[in-house]
């Protein structure tokens, strides 16, 4: 079924891990955008015993967690013979979204023969920096803290062939990862396009009110 010539190109939803070594193991470009997803934000305040004149003081950037589901389906790639979902069905989409919360394998390998050899310290193993696309207006640097994977239908080898996985993540900003760094550049952008859309809305309300006033008053 083709769509309408006139109708805007849906854009999809993506989280992609920045992993030099291996930047293709960690790209997820969501088959189904969600129909909802899910923030809380919490304010970072100085506290509750603050003094009076720090009541309204703000120790950084909210934070702020986001929830939301996703479908991986093989169906139609399975219709159009596609060699790679008939011998594994979804479990290549399944694990680029799990290794995000592994350590790299040979990361682990090298710090366990470190450890072998009688070095005292060894660094732990970094996830890689992770951004969550949610169009134009949403790029940020989050923490994938839990994955849910539901997987729902299996072909003759017990491959799945269809999964909702369940996504939390915890947004990254400037006083996670730094200002200059890429995330923190990242997320100081976004609070930036906040901001510019927030005074947008505010025009837009304060114009509407005043409409709204002269209409009723004649």
């Amino acid at each position: 079924m083709t769509s309408f010539p006139g109708s805007p190109r849906l854009q999809k939803g993506a989280i992609i891990g920045l992993d030099p070594f291996n930047p293709l193991a960690s790209v997820i470009v969501f088959q189904y955008n969600p129909d909802t997803m899910t923030r809380t934000i919490a304010a970072q305040t100085t506290g509750g015993n603050a003094d009076r004149g720090e009541a309204l003081r703000l120790k950084g950037p909210p934070q702020e967690t986001i929830k939301l589901d996703v479908e991986i389906d093989a169906t139609e790639q399975l219709e159009r013979g596609d060699g790679i979902a008939g011998s594994m069905g979804v479990y290549p989409a399944l694990a680029s979204l799990e290794m995000l919360l592994y350590p790299k394998s040979a990361l682990v390998i090298a710090n366990e023969v470190l450890l072998n050899i009688g070095v005292i310290e060894v660094i732990p193993p970094e996830a890689p920096l992770t951004l969550f696309i949610w169009g134009v207006n949403r790029i940020v640097p989050v923490r994938l803290t839990e994955l849910g994977i539901t997987e729902e239908a299996y072909d003759p080898n017990l491959n799945p062939i269809r999964a909702k996985v369940s996504l939390s993540l915890r947004v990254l900003n400037y006083h996670d990862l730094g200002l200059l760094s890429v995330g923190g550049t990242l997320f100081m952008a976004h609070q930036i396009a906040k901001e510019v859309m927030a005074t947008i809305g505010s025009v837009g309300n304060i114009a509407g009110a005043v409409s709204g006033s002269f209409s009723t008053g004649g």
